[in-house]
């Protein structure tokens, strides 16, 4: 979540230059008439002799409709849970779907690849990973794209 924190920034006298000055007023850095009134104040402030100016910059807001990192944390708790199954096949060697299952699945290691992988053989069908159903659908996107037949189901559907 981001916090909505002002910051100041510090306006030194040397970084103006005296050169737009009107007649008869002898710190004024400004001539003409200007839209915000608080510009003309904050830039005669850093005038020589009178010290440096400081500006509040606008404080940046949450957009609206925008959803917080809590927010979507909690959804994605809230959400049912959908299983990635791997099925075996004929055609891929079994290095190959190891090498896959580690590429596309975050935080696959070799042992875990190993064993699902042996599962798919023997078994015929093996659960990948069990996540969100948007994050189930990516997964099996992958992996159908690198060769692999895979499906997810809901995981309140039998099994385990």
């Amino acid at each position: 979540m981001e916090a909505a924190v002002p910051s100041r920034v510090a306006l030194s006298g040397s970084r103006f230059s005296n050169r737009h000055a009107v007649a008869g007023e002898r710190y004024s850095l400004y001539r003409g008439r200007c839209p915000n009134p608080a510009i003309p104040m904050a830039l005669a402030a850093t005038a020589p002799g009178k010290g440096g100016g400081v500006l509040d910059r606008p404080i940046e807001k949450i957009t609206p409709g925008r959803q917080s990192e809590f927010d979507v944390r909690k959804s994605r708790k809230m959400s049912p849970p959908y299983r990635v199954l791997l099925h075996n096949d004929n055609y891929n060697r079994r290095e190959y779907v190891v090498q896959i299952l580690m590429k596309v699945i975050p935080g696959m290691t070799v042992d875990n690849a190993v064993n699902i992988m042996q599962e798919a053989h023997v078994n015929g069908l093996s659960v990948v990973i069990i996540c969100s159903q948007s994050d189930a659908e990516g997964h099996c996107t992958s992996l159908r794209g690198n060769g692999l037949r895979s499906s997810i189901e809901p995981a309140s559907a039998g099994g385990c």
